[in-house]
């Protein structure tokens, strides 16, 4: 896949500020929010610039027991279509199970018979979908007492036995260090950064020691920082901006991408 360069996550609150904000290289949208057939006006505005725009899903549970709903694939295949997109994205994460909604991205037992399950469904996933599919780690507040391999291990493991591309959130990294004691930048060593699709910077607030990842602040530096760390151990395709509540002027969201391109070009002072 060719370079993606510096994105922002398309949300229709954001529509007039994205449309006029320079530096915007690429976009997500979250697919569960759009209709294929009756696309928002600004984002086919913004794609016949020539903006590429990747259907972001929430919901597909591919860390669950059951099979990916052939509905929701056939959404994010048509989101993909629609918007002529270079990939789909998706997260590492459980969702649901026996009828019951996890209402949250929860983390997935990482397991042999885990990966087993989720190798099953992330194929099933990929011979679904038109475009290449990447999974997102995601932010925990808590971990699996059986675990037996580390986030970075199920990854890697997950990507030789699919394929699959990654998308890596430096700030669901952070969260994680902050909340479980997990080594941000040794993940970054584990990772196998080779399948990088894009990354993933947002910021967030502590609370009692919890860091709760909300998409509705500027990045701190440390994720930054792990920006640079990333960026000095690979090449990513793209980086993109999540802001998701208590939207800022514009000013201060050209600013955020101001900062992450300045933490990923300080990358190349420790290469």
């Amino acid at each position: 896949m060719g370079s993606l360069g510096v994105g922002i996550g398309w949300r229709s609150e954001l529509d007039l500020s994205i449309e006029r904000m320079a530096g915007v290289d690429f976009l997500e949208v979250v697919a569960e929010n759009i209709t294929p057939a009756h696309l928002p006006e600004s984002l086919r505005l913004l794609r016949a610039r020539g903006l590429p725009v990747i259907p972001h899903g929430v919901s597909l549970g591919v860390g669950g027991a059951e099979p990916p709903s052939p509905e929701r694939l056939a959404h994010l295949a048509a989101c993909a279509r629609a918007l002529d997109s270079p990939l789909v994205s998706e997260h590492l994460a459980f969702v649901r199970g026996g009828g019951m909604e996890a209402g949250h991205l929860l983390p997935v037992p990482r397991t042999r018979a885990s990966l087993r399950v989720v190798t099953e469904n992330v194929s099933r996933a990929q011979d679904a979908l038109p475009v290449p599919l990447a999974l997102e780690n995601v932010a925990a507040i808590f971990g699996w007492p059986d675990d037996e391999l580390t986030e970075a291990e199920f990854l890697a493991e997950l990507v030789a036995r699919t394929g699959v591309g990654l998308l890596i959130d430096v700030a669901n990294l952070y969260t994680n260090q902050v909340n479980l004691g997990l080594p941000a930048v040794a993940a970054l060593d584990a990772l196998p950064l080779e399948h990088l699709a894009y990354v993933h910077v947002a910021g967030g607030y502590e609370r009692h020691g919890v860091w709760h990842d909300t998409h509705t602040t500027s990045a701190p530096q440390a994720v930054l920082d792990l920006l640079t760390e990333l960026c000095a151990r690979a090449d990513p395709p793209g980086v993109l901006l999540e802001w998701d509540d208590d939207y800022p002027s514009d000013a201060v969201l050209a600013g955020e991408l101001s900062r992450v391109r300045t933490a990923m070009s300080l990358a190349g002072d420790r290469r």
